[in-house]
């Protein structure tokens, strides 16, 4: 179907405006037409109608095609008009184009005129589309400025290709501050007005319209007056009709006071939730003071509160030391390490301490301030605080009739932390923690009074009594006794009555220094009267303890010189003593009873004694018997007896033991069981020890020298002795003097001591056993001994105890153990040695058993060394 056209004719030829409508017919077109001939028709019909298109005869009588032209342009139309000539030339052609037609032909050339006309007709609407959307282009922005130009908004428009600005709103000018001709003779003048440190992110965000499409950002803009407003930008991208952005629109609003208020809000929040917090640790530590009892518990509870309670990054509380005035850190929370070093390095600096925070709120008597860490010269080392994430601090003296003692330091993360509100309920928060300090201080030197004594600083009664009350519950678990001395000063009176009450005074602090330095605790030690001090002996373990450590401390006591007045004084003193659990059941007894004692003594003449006549006899025996036991070392009265061991198989003689007996020029031998347990009390075990040792060596080495049969001598080892770290060396010297010594000889330790300390025992018998010598087990069977480690012992003979070979004929299950024991020895290839054999019978069941050795009473009792030498080493010994 051919498309409808309304076609204008000029023509006079009607036959050749037929062959234009023919050859427009079979392009494809339905044409209507109007043909006209004259200037005037043209001019009537252009008038008239709306036309699609005009086609022009270029040569008619007397009027032509370019006339023709010049009235249609002058109708202002933008449809095609096409020249037909029969006679054109080019140069006519050429200028018909230029004056406006959109195209021509030759007549002989008619198929070109619907193609052409097609072609016209679709650049003809599409600069119609063109010119529509331009004019709505135009129409809209006049609107936009319209609407612009009324409102306090800037709204712009800006050039994508050119980034030129198009247009700004007048409110640009009162905004900025800066004239409208400024932004468009330099559009990116805009962003140079923006705050430095918001430029870039502007920046993007504007560029992120084209981008991205609709934006939405914020920043700060700084007016040639230096004042700030903050700016809100809604932007988007405005698209032509093929979608392509060529614009960007939008508007800039003045947010300045909104963000004014939401500061605003925001800093009555924070005020809100700073004072939250302060009033938090005001209630904490107000509530700790009602309850706590000690300064150091104040310090530690009050920094946690301020970190946990009251959200402070970190709390310190630091006292002046009164004989140094060193400002010393005695309680943190929250602390960094790192940053607590610091603290106390700088504290501790004679040249920088004085410049500190604190050492400037201690001086001036008010808080020292930072609330900008980062930026204040006043803090030392702020890159470490801002390490520590601390960014402002405040400093409040702790101030006690008018002396600052300490500080209290709180450190916060926020910056601009401490305003004045916070400060002041922060510096009655210091108030509150000086009067707690004070109050503390005042009820300690209260309760000093009430259980100590202000002149000599030791405990008085009423302590003393309570720490004696506690000794005695820790007595009765562990099993031990318990001493109390009361030590009464003699003449006392006639001191401070002659030299004066100072003098006696001084005497008092003299005697209890010493006394201390000779207890070694002064928390046993009391003043229980004007010239009566006590003492608490707790663990006493052996009776005999009690009267040689008084004896001790007496004799040292009167030895001491006390100078007073540039005078020397020796003072002696009488002793009562009083024993739990003997005297008294609790301290109130005990006391009384020692109090008791003493009086006795004091009437009696006696330097000191105990509540029961009995223990002070017993404890005089005792040191009279010590006295003489050393008197008997240094005499030579210890003499060693000899006892033989038997070989069952031959009848003979292979071994002796080697018995330590005192020979008191007073009463004679004296038995082993009264002086051995004193040795063994006093320590003088070690030197009776080593004197036999070296005794049996010494005689032993002179029986084969002499030609007498050579037997190998057994020695007992206490204890004390092989507990002694010098012992082995004892040994090792003993030896030394004879290449022989070490094979005649033999110790005996009883099992229940090497079980004592197992590993202990197993290496010192091997550094003994090294050297040569022999080792037995004295009293096997009572000590409990395990069979795994007994396997492990270095040892070559087993000595069963007395006891079991007694009861061995009376009683099956004692023979079983004999016969178990000597069949385990053999298991473990040691020798056997029966102990205490005193009749045939035994003898008999004995040898059945196979045991090896006996050693008793059937045999021979100890003898001296001559009657041992005369009567058994002349006999035929076996090898």
């Amino acid at each position: 179907m051919n498309k409808p056209i309304k076609v204008l004719i000029v023509e006079d030829s009607e036959d050749d405006a037929i062959l234009a409508l023919r050859a427009l017919h079979r392009g494809g077109f339905d044409p209507t037409h109007q043909r006209v001939q004259t200037a005037a028709g043209l001019q009537a019909a252009l008038a008239q109608e709306r036309w699609d298109a005009v086609i022009s005869d270029f040569s008619m009588p007397g009027f032509t095609g370019l006339e023709a032209l010049e009235i249609f342009r002058s109708a202002g139309l933008d449809i095609p008009f096409i020249l037909i000539s029969g006679t054109i030339g080019e140069a006519t052609a050429v200028a018909a184009m230029k004056a406006g037609a959109s195209d021509y032909m030759m007549k002989s050339s008619l198929a070109r005129l619907a193609p052409a006309l097609e072609r016209e007709l679709k650049e003809a609407q599409i600069r119609a589309a063109n010119q529509r959307a331009q004019a709505a282009l135009i129409d809209s922005e006049e609107r936009f400025r319209q609407m612009a130009e009324n409102i306090r908004d800037v709204f712009f428009l800006a050039d994508v290709e050119d980034e030129r600005i198009l247009y700004v709103s007048p409110a640009y000018e009162e905004i900025w501050g800066r004239s409208s001709e400024s932004l468009y003779a330099n559009p990116q003048s805009w962003t140079e007005a923006v705050h430095p440190d918001d430029r870039a992110s502007a920046y993007e965000k504007y560029g992120q319209i084209v981008s991205a499409g609709k934006t939405e950002f914020e920043f700060r803009m700084v007016r040639p007056d230096d004042s700030i407003r903050w700016i809100k930008v809604r932007g988007f991208p405005v698209r032509d009709d093929a979608d392509k952005i060529v614009r960007i629109a939008g508007i800039a609003t003045d947010v300045t006071d909104q963000k004014t208020d939401a500061e605003k809000i925001k800093t009555a929040q924070d005020r809100i939730t700073h004072l939250n917090r302060v009033y938090a640790v005001l209630s904490g530590i107000n509530t700790l003071i009602v309850r706590v009892r000690n300064r150091d518990e104040l310090f530690k509870e009050a920094c946690r509160i301020a970190v946990e309670e009251g959200g402070f990054r970190m709390a310190m509380i630091a006292t002046v030391h009164h004989s140094t005035t060193q400002i010393v850190p005695v309680a943190t929370a929250g602390k960094d390490d790192e940053l607590m070093t610091a603290i106390n390095n700088i504290l501790s600096s004679s040249e920088h301490a004085p410049k500190t925070m604190s050492a400037r709120a201690i001086r001036d008597k008010k808080a020292v301030v930072s609330n900008a860490a980062q930026n204040d010269p006043q803090v030392l080392f702020s890159a470490k605080y801002i390490k520590a994430g601390v960014h402002s601090m405040a400093v409040f003296p702790l101030i006690v009739s008018d002396e600052a003692v300490g500080v209290l330091a709180l450190y916060a993360s926020e910056t601009e932390f401490f305003k004045e509100e916070e400060l002041k309920l922060l510096s009655e928060l210091a108030g509150d923690v000086a009067f707690a300090i004070d109050h503390i201080e005042k009820q300690e030197r209260l309760n000093y009074l009430v259980y100590y004594d202000v002149l000599t600083g030791l405990a008085n009664r009423s302590l003393f009594l309570e720490r004696v009350a506690q000794a005695m519950r820790s007595a009765v678990r562990s099993g031990d006794k318990l001493a109390l001395f009361l030590i009464d000063l003699e003449r006392f009176k006639n001191i401070n009555d002659s030299l004066g009450r100072p003098a006696g005074d001084t005497l008092l602090r003299l005697v209890a220094e010493w006394l201390t330095s000779k207890v070694g605790d002064a928390n046993l030690l009391a003043r229980v009267g004007a010239d009566l001090f006590a003492v608490v002996l707790p663990e006493v373990k052996q009776d005999g303890e009690v009267a040689r450590a008084l004896d001790q401390l007496m004799a040292a006591f009167l030895e001491h010189p006390f100078r007073l007045n540039d005078a020397v004084f020796r003072i002696s003193a009488k002793v009562g003593i009083a024993l739990f659990p003997y005297d008294g059941a609790d301290s109130d007894t005990l006391f009384k009873n020692a109090e008791s004692a003493l009086n006795k003594a004091k009437t009696s003449g006696e330097r000191y004694l105990f509540y029961t006549q009995k223990m002070t006899d017993m404890a005089a025996g005792k040191l009279t018997l010590e006295n003489q036991l050393r008197q008997a070392l240094d005499k030579g009265e210890f003499v060693l007896h000899y006892q033989p061991k038997v070989n069952l198989a031959s009848g003979k003689m292979t071994s002796a033991e080697a018995l330590i007996r005192w020979n008191d020029p007073r009463t004679g031998l004296v038995p082993p069981g009264r002086f051995i347990p004193i040795l063994e009390e006093t320590g003088l075990i070690h030197e009776v020890g080593r004197w036999a040792l070296r005794q049996a060596i010494k005689d032993a080495l002179r029986w084969r020298s002499a030609g007498l049969a050579a037997v190998r001598i057994a020695v007992n080892v206490s204890p004390l002795q092989l507990r002694h770290r010098g012992f082995i060396d004892e040994i090792r010297q003993a030896i030394s003097i004879d290449a022989h010594a070490a094979a005649g000889l033999e110790l005996e330790i009883t099992e229940s001591l090497l079980m004592e300390n197992v590993q202990h025992s197993i290496t010192s018998l091997h550094a003994i056993r090294d050297m040569g010598v022999t080792l037995a087990i004295d009293d096997f069977g009572t000590g409990f001994s395990s069979l795994s480690y007994l396997s492990k012992l270095p040892v070559d003979t087993l000595k069963i105890d007395r006891s079991f070979v007694i009861e061995m004929t009376d009683a099956p299950e004692s023979l079983a153990l004999v016969s178990t024991i000597i069949s385990l020895a053999h298991a473990l290839k040691l020798k056997v040695v029966a102990e205490g054999v005193e009749t045939e019978e035994q003898s008999r069941l004995l040898q059945v058993l196979n045991c090896d050795e006996i050693q008793g009473f059937l045999f021979s009792k100890p003898v001296p060394s001559d009657i041992f030498e005369a009567k058994y080493l002349a006999l035929p010994s076996s090898p």
